[in-house]
């Protein structure tokens, strides 16, 4: 992996940070012989102009506008007058997802320099999506403190390269699957799935996005299902216009792909819609939908740029908008937790103080500043005219399930609810991967709190199972994340009230038609009542 240097020669292609500051689109003209064309990756930026320099960082070029400059972490340079990048090794490689490394490491690198008092340089490779970054110490005053290459592709990408061991650092959109877990473990990687070596650094709703003059507002999975299956072919199937449906998908190794369609085809692996365009990235699919009133696509949370999303209706009737809350409680069906990866028998010293600062509550400022959600811990009202409460005051319940109901409803009016929720692995009592990031979150989210403050683990299960049996075992799971909280915390929460509560299969989340259902609706929550 390469760090760069300058001198004048071939073409220099790139990657444009994410939140760069956008600039008017200048129509291409003809391209002399010491013209370039510098463009950025979202096609916001277009300008043709004569290559003057490349001073600072940033690209000089003459236009018809005069002489503009522009940085060389936000334009990839086309043409023969463009500089030439010679190479030396690079510090620390990360490789994988471009929802990770466009979406997020630019300015998670931005933000690592601030942390550590360094100046930050960023700079565009020879290669498209990737990018370098540079730290001097004493805000540009010291040392150098280290060198870092982000090569943006897909999340299988991130598994090849910890394997081959070309990047110590994998991004992915998705987990790692068992196979490749079993591969990096054979080859010495160690356990893949520990805490040492499995980091979430972020939430992630994948929002389904159209152009913004569609008039189509929600759809239900059953008609998304149907348009990426190739059964929906025009808008007016599903309440709009008589327009054929163009649809945007992303390729079979991408990471937000296999989350589409795992949640809404049934299948991981299932291949790009029948007559689809495929785009490279999320910003082309962005790009592509807003270019075409009949087009439809799926991109991350932090990609929309003025696309229209959808409201998506699940199976049961409840309408799934996708905001930061329900992502922190992992309660919206297309979301997936961002990972970054690193092998147990290969991580150095600056990869572990990376990854330190990117899991701390330092990096959520800049994780929100990039558009996606962070682990942080927030808090929501459970007013009587929310949509829980609708649910509790469901007719149709009999009297011995609804007098449950109303006990729920009695109860969680006096409590806020808290995003932090906890959720156990499959058929077992292991709480989850998130589980110790939640833990410690909310140790110091509560630490802040008056010594007085009630806090209620609140326990639910899916339907499986007879009824009071399920509350017994959602009781005894919220008795259990209480213990493991009180034993994590040690004295800090001394002040704090507990209590342990359940309410077995009521108040669902998702449907408990399917496992991932199932899943989101095995659940401890965790309610707060501060003194007013």
């Amino acid at each position: 992996m390469t760090l760069n240097r300058f001198s004048k020669g071939n073409t220099l292609r790139g990657l444009a940070l994410a939140g760069a500051a956008l600039l008017p689109t200048l129509a291409p003209t003809a391209v002399a012989a010491e013209d370039v064309n510098l463009i950025s990756s979202d096609g916001t930026i277009n300008i043709v102009g004569e290559f003057v320099d490349f001073t600072e960082n940033s690209y000089v070029i003459r236009t018809a506008l005069g002489e503009l400059r522009l940085s060389a972490a936000r334009v990839r340079c086309e043409g023969a007058a463009c500089p030439v990048i010679e190479t030396t090794k690079a510090g620390l490689q990360f490789a994988g997802s471009d929802t990770v490394g466009l979406g997020i490491m630019p300015l998670l690198l931005e933000g690592y320099g601030g942390f550590l008092d360094a100046e930050v340089t960023a700079t565009a490779t020879g290669k498209e999506n990737e990018l370098l970054a540079s730290m001097v110490g004493d805000g540009g005053f010291g040392d150098e403190l280290g060198s870092y290459l982000v090569s943006s592709s897909g999340s299988s990408d991130a598994f090849r390269a910890l394997l081959e061991k070309s990047a110590e650092i994998g991004m992915a959109s998705r987990r790692i699957t068992p196979n490749e877990a079993r591969a990096l473990r054979d080859s010495g990687a160690g356990n893949m799935v520990s805490p040492e070596n499995e980091h979430i650094v972020a939430i992630d709703s994948i929002v389904v996005v159209t152009h913004p003059d569609n008039p189509v507002k929600r759809l239900t999975m059953v008609e998304l299902a149907g348009i990426y299956s190739g059964q929906i072919t025009n808008w007016s199937q599903v309440g709009g216009p008589d327009l054929p449906i163009k649809v945007i998908d992303r390729s079979s190794d991408s990471g937000t792909h296999a989350v589409f369609a795992s949640n809404v085809l049934g299948d991981s692996d299932a291949p790009a819609a029948p007559n689809a365009l495929v785009a490279d990235d999320n910003n082309e699919v962005a790009r592509l939908v807003n270019e075409d009133p009949a087009a439809i696509g799926y991109t991350g949370y932090a990609f929309q740029r003025g696309t229209k999303a959808l409201t998506l209706v699940n199976e049961c009737g409840l309408a799934m908008v996708p905001d930061a809350f329900s992502a922190r409680t992992e309660e919206y069906a297309l979301q997936r937790r961002l990972y970054l990866y690193n092998r147990a028998d290969a991580a150095s010293d600056q990869a572990k103080d990376f990854l330190s600062y990117a899991m701390s509550k330092d990096a959520d400022e800049v994780v929100l500043k990039s558009g996606f959600i962070d682990l942080g811990v927030e808090s929501r009202p459970q007013p009587l005219d929310g949509d829980r409460a609708r649910q509790l005051l469901d007719p149709a319940a009999d009297a011995y399930e609804g007098g449950l109901m109303r006990e729920m409803l009695g109860t969680m009016v006096d409590y806020d609810r808290l995003s932090t929720t906890f959720r156990f692995r499959t058929g077992a009592s292991k709480l989850d991967e998130r589980a110790v990031i939640d833990m410690a979150r909310l140790v110091e989210y509560l630490e802040n709190k008056p010594e007085n403050a009630k806090l209620m683990f609140v326990g639910f299960t899916d339907d499986i199972g007879a009824f009071d049996s399920n509350r017994t075992l959602s009781v005894a799971r919220a008795e259990q994340v209480m213990t493991e909280l009180q034993a994590f915390a040690g004295d800090k929460l001394a002040g704090v009230e507990m209590a342990a509560i359940g309410f077995g299969e009521i108040a669902p989340s998702a449907c408990n038609s399917s496992d991932t259902g199932r899943a989101i609706n095995r659940r401890v929550e965790v309610w707060i009542q501060s003194a007013g």
